[in-house]
């Protein structure tokens, strides 16, 4: 298990800036895989609590359903009303956990700013790869980390 803790502890200075990016605005896209294996994508939001990122989603709802099936997913942070991507735009290769346990629960309810409206599904995501995309001067930045390496930065033209 990768926590975001983790990527913050291996790539201290790549974490700060996806971090920023989910930050910035409160509404993503998250890609799920679907029981006949095709992709789905949904609106969500998420969470950063102590040492994880989180997600939460209504009991039942399909995106929930597409995890408990297959927990990985994908997170493309929100760009922005422009085209300028200032800040990059990040990318994030995860794992989902339900969280089944009430103390677990318990946590994940109390790092919210305020409690979900109804019944809900709460996912811990582990980290399989975080990437950032950005535009310096004339050339495209890929910065590419994977749990236990180095992040990698590739540049094109």
């Amino acid at each position: 298990m990768t926590t975001w803790q983790d990527f913050e502890q291996q790539a201290p200075d790549l974490a700060p800036r996806i971090r920023a990016r989910f930050e910035a605005h409160r509404h993503h896209v998250l890609a799920t895989l679907a029981r006949d294996g095709s992709p789905r994508v949904s609106g969500i939001e998420v969470d950063f609590i102590g040492a994880d990122l989180f997600l939460g989603s209504m009991a039942g709802a399909v995106k929930a359903l597409d995890l408990r099936h297959d927990p990985r997913c994908a997170l493309h942070s929100n760009p922005g009303p422009d085209t300028s991507m200032t800040g990059g735009d990040a990318k994030l290769a995860l794992s989902a956990v339900e969280l089944t346990d009430p103390v677990d629960i318990a946590g994940y309810l109390a790092g919210l700013p305020e409690p979900p409206p109804g019944p809900f599904h709460a996912f811990r995501l582990e980290l399989r790869r975080a990437t950032l995309t950005e535009v310096a001067d004339d050339r495209l930045v890929i910065s590419t980390w994977q749990p236990g390496e180095q992040v990698k930065v590739i540049e094109r033209q």
